[in-house]
């Protein structure tokens, strides 16, 4: 088998190499022989009838012209692969011009050497007959190109992206993957071919095509495939034994062209958020631009992704606030490729610090803040409630007052899912945090406001990174409970949601991005072990102090109304004074604090159902 590939190689190449002179004269030869054929036909055979002189003048004029159209046309300059739709092109009109150029001699000579028909017959058997052996060139080459190691692969979508990965494996001297077959769900596609490959069968038939054809990898040709999608695929593809590759979202892909070098394995992202969501940042961000922007916990996961993405906007002065000067160091380098830690803009200060927090203020005059500092780990606040309280709220009121006295246009406190009905001392903390962020828009002369998300994909102690760590170390990859649902986001929507809460977003609002269908975490926790090079065990544990089975976005009370975005809710939040907050830390007492907090939540009634309307008065 060895030994044949080898002598096909190198027969093949030497085809190559003659390429330029071999199908000139291919073609040449091959007017030569239909004029021929096809004059001997219209006289029935009779060859005396033929009159050899003027016969052979025709012939030699078709084959003259034939080649020196052909270079014309650049058909014969090796510009294009053999068998493309380029070079077709320029077969016809090459065909076309030497079979007129034939009419206008043939009928301009007084006794005609050949048949108006016989030529008109020849130029279209020629054009058949010289693209049938190119399309024959092209199979064995893109035959020729596939090893002996090349995994054969099934397509899963028959669209453009579908048809585009398609051609691009064939055509790909080092592609290490062969199309093998195709799949698509949609019915008007099942007796579809894209080149000499036919759609085989829906997504359901994934296991019986693999059988089929000995395929070991599945493409997810789909660019706009959502993660749900993307899941399903692989949860099939895992039980078939395939592996799954797929493409970048549309919005990732560097052209429209797609190729070989932007198919990818499936990552976490996709199958948790792989949806990407256009919130028109780009549209919107001109407030910032030639402001001081203030970001707090600059080095956290939000925080860092939020001052990259404000850079661009071209602010005056990014000041970056983090109590940890190790984070900062990673942000700046970042951000400028260099961190030598040298500017007043980077600010080592915990925002628990009133006297210190009000001295960056007075230095620096932010316009606009974004408050990302916070702590955030559910069930460590359950067992220390009063760092909650210390940093969540009355870290962030000093940030409120601080903010207030030095007249920033717009206060954007970044909180989360379980503030909805928060049944935690996370939770509690941070919709005191709305509250107060509430409050504030009452008394000052800027836009003071919320963003509320779920679970950020990648960010520091995430259930991903978490897994991830755990399978890396053998296992067991614990879960709290099998039924257990979450909302996820990448970091770089969570990013796009803030930024645009502060053009977007009116007075005492807290903004709720849609995130889709919520994921079951042990679904998630599957699909890693799974693709695990090792067994690993899952352990279910039980949900532990203040967690919820499945989160809520909004609280009760709060109606889901969108008045700027599709993708954006706009909810209001009840203003709360902070002196209803302070007797909370009273008692050391972590049961008191944790009540203390609940108490100050439950207590207060919801806000009517409606969604605020009123013009942002910054």
């Amino acid at each position: 088998m060895r030994r044949e590939q080898i002598s096909m190689g190198w027969t093949y190449r030497g085809l190559q190499r003659c390429r330029p002179v071999l199908l000139p004269a291919v073609d040449a030869l091959t007017w030569a022989m239909l004029l021929y054929l096809v004059s001997l036909l219209r006289f029935d055979l009779k060859t005396p009838q033929i009159r050899i002189g003027p016969f052979a003048v025709t012939v030699v004029i078709a084959m003259v012209c034939q080649v020196a159209l052909g270079y014309i046309t650049v058909l014969y300059r090796m510009r294009w692969k053999v068998g493309s739709f380029e070079e077709a092109r320029a077969l016809a009109w090459t065909v076309a011009g030497t079979t007129g150029v034939l009419l206008a001699y043939d009928i301009g000579i007084h006794r005609r050497a050949v048949p108006i028909s016989a030529v008109v017959v020849s130029g279209a058997g020629v054009f058949i007959i010289a693209a049938g052996y190119r399309a024959v060139w092209r199979m064995v080459w893109e035959y020729r190109t596939r090893s002996a190691t090349a995994q054969r692969v099934i397509v899963y979508g028959a669209g453009i992206g579908g048809q585009q990965v398609t051609v691009a494996l064939l055509s790909d001297p080092a592609s290490q993957y062969y199309p093998a077959a195709l799949l698509d769900d949609d019915p008007e596609k099942q007796n579809l071919r894209i080149r000499h490959l036919r759609v085989a069968g829906r997504g359901t038939d994934l296991g019986r095509v693999a059988t089929a054809t000995g395929a070991t990898v599945v493409i997810i040709a789909i660019p706009s495939a959502g993660s749900e999608f993307i899941r399903e695929v692989t949860q099939r593809a895992g039980e078939a034994g395939l592996s799954v590759l797929t493409l970048p979202p549309v919005s990732q892909l560097f052209s429209s062209a797609i190729g070989v070098d932007d198919i990818r394995p499936v990552t976490n992202e996709d199958l948790l958020g792989r949806r990407t969501i256009d919130t028109r940042v780009e549209e919107i961000a001109g407030y910032l631009r030639g402001r001081r922007v203030l970001v707090t916990g600059a080095g956290g996961s939000i925080g860092s992704e939020l001052c990259r993405q404000i850079t661009r906007c071209a602010p005056a002065d990014l000041i970056m606030l983090d109590r940890d000067e190790s984070w900062l160091h990673q942000v700046q380098l970042s951000i400028e490729g260099r961190a030598m830690l040298d500017s007043r803009l980077l600010v080592v200060c915990n925002i628990r610090d009133e006297a210190a927090l009000a001295a960056v203020f007075d230095e620096h005059r932010p316009e606009v803040v974004f408050h990302a500092a916070a702590l955030k780990h559910l069930s460590l606040l359950e067992m220390w409630p009063a760092e909650a309280v210390k940093t969540n709220v009355f870290g962030t009121q000093n940030l409120l007052d601080a903010a207030q006295r030095a007249g920033v246009a717009k206060f954007i406190n970044i909180s989360t899912d379980k503030a909805a009905n928060p049944t935690s001392v996370l939770g509690y903390s941070k919709r005191v945090a709305e509250r107060l962020t509430a409050a504030a828009g009452t008394d000052g002369e800027g836009t003071y406001l919320s963003v509320r998300f779920g679970n950020v994909l990648g960010s520091r102690g995430s259930v991903l990174t978490t897994f991830r760590q755990q399978v890396e170390a053998g296992g067991p990859v614990t879960v709290t409970d099998p039924e257990v649902t979450r909302y996820f986001m990448t970091v770089e929507e969570a990013v796009q949601l803030v930024i645009q809460a502060g053009a977007i977003g009116n007075n005492g609002e807290a903004l709720v991005l849609d995130m889709g269908e919520p994921v079951r975490i042990a679904d998630v926790a599957r699909q890693l072990v799974a693709q695990a090079p090792r067994p690993v065990e899952i352990v279910y544990t039980g949900l532990r102090p203040g967690e919820k089975l499945h989160e809520d976005l909004f609280g009760t009370g709060e109606v889901d109304v969108r008045p700027r975005h599709p993708l954006i809710s706009q909810v209001p939040v009840p203003a709360l004074a902070i002196d209803e907050v302070s007797s909370v830390l009273v008692s050391g007492n972590a049961a008191v604090v944790a009540t203390g907090l609940r108490q100050v939540c439950e207590e207060t009634t919801p806000p009517p159902a409606v969604a605020s309307t009123s013009t942002s008065r910054s």
